[in-house]
């Protein structure tokens, strides 16, 4: 009888995988992000991407950055990868969840990670620290007792064929 492989993956490592997989479905071409929830019991209850709400077609919504009117920018328009996610899950409630998500969240989708339950977020990326939104979201994390940590992956390479 063989040993067990010891060059597995850890469960952080597998499911920033899977967020960070799912980011890649993002038609956005200046930041991709995605999110991915997991139960206490280490099982994937939902996956999301930033994009488009079902039904606006990412053809005739603008993907600009900046403009005069917001009206013309994705901001007014694109869905969060952790407000996805929580909006894809429909089993029940998030209570006591943990979130994996590539960018660390901002204060709208912080306010959704609350309100569903959610008490861990494990983040990759906080490029946007500095701002007025992650500062909010931050300021209600630590309110509201929701558990933020980096992840400190990023060692491995995985090479998918797909």
């Amino acid at each position: 009888m063989s040993a067990k492989r010891t060059d597995y993956i850890s469960w952080d490592e597998y499911f920033m995988g899977v967020a960070m997989l799912s980011a890649r479905r993002s038609k956005d071409p200046g930041t991709q992000v995605g999110a991915c929830i997991v139960s206490p019991e280490n099982k994937i209850l939902s996956v999301g991407y930033n994009g488009f709400p079902i039904g606006c077609s990412d053809d005739e919504f603008p993907w600009e950055r900046e403009g005069t009117d917001p009206y013309d920018t994705k901001y007014s328009y694109v869905t969060h990868a952790e407000m996805n996610a929580i909006l894809n899950f429909r089993g029940g409630n998030l209570e006591n969840c943990k979130l994996y998500v590539t960018l660390f969240p901002c204060n709208e989708c912080a306010k959704a990670v609350i309100q569903s339950g959610i008490k861990e977020i494990c983040y990759a990326c906080d490029k946007y620290a500095d701002t007025s939104s992650v500062k909010a979201s931050k300021r209600m994390l630590d309110a509201a007792g929701v558990k933020y940590t980096y992840y400190q992956g990023g060692q491995k390479k995985i090479l998918l064929t797909l």
